[in-house]
């Protein structure tokens, strides 16, 4: 599915583009916590947490020292095996970590644009391979587009980028403020709902 908002990206500066795409991984983290709880690996959405965590700290406190190559092999380790799982609950979890890993590639390498596109397209592709897992057949571009989830995970999209844009300088609060809204509201964008 073709999303408007990837040619729109290319005219961000890295700080929005990786808030974009932190926001995004906020997004898609209670899936993974659902997947870690129903398994018994809570130890593993605590670890998940603690990285984005610390991309929020690298992108709003100044000169912090994060070794991101060292929260990636973190991450590595957590990454469920699809193979290993029959319920449909590891696929929103895999398709979670892989966005926190491109997140995690863009700020190691700093090259941000093609990975924010991946984390966009991950995000929608989880609703995607929800809707087709409860329909029980690949469904048409049409149908994807008159779908509500689709829709509303396309304005949330809309939404984040929309608020970066009227933001010319970096802010710190603008960041905070993102992130905060995310986690108050603890929605995933497949409707799964954080534990507190």
């Amino acid at each position: 599915m073709r999303n408007p908002i990837h040619k729109r990206l290319e005219n961000f500066e890295t700080w929005q583009t990786l808030t974009f795409m932190a926001c995004l991984c906020e997004r898609m983290y209670p899936n993974y916590q659902l997947f870690c709880k129903v398994t018994e690996q809570s130890e593993n959405g605590k670890v998940y947490q603690n990285i984005l965590n610390l991309v929020w700290e690298s992108l709003t406190v100044k000169g912090a020292k994060i070794n991101f190559d060292n929260q990636l092999e973190k991450l590595e380790n957590i990454i469920p095996d699809v193979n290993d799982y029959e319920f449909f609950g590891v696929v929103p979890a895999l398709d979670a970590c892989e966005a926190l890993s491109e997140l995690l590639h863009a700020i190691i390498a700093g090259s941000v644009l093609e990975q924010a596109i991946k984390v966009s397209q991950l995000s929608l592709q989880t609703i995607v391979t929800m809707l087709e897992t409860q329909e029980d057949h690949e469904l048409t571009e049409t149908e994807l587009k008159a779908s509500e989830d689709i829709q509303q995970e396309l304005d949330v999209q809309w939404q984040i980028y929309r608020t970066l844009k009227e933001q010319e300088e970096r802010s710190v609060n603008l960041i905070l403020d993102l992130k905060n809204e995310l986690r108050e509201a603890g929605i995933s964008n497949i409707g799964i709902e954080i534990e507190h």
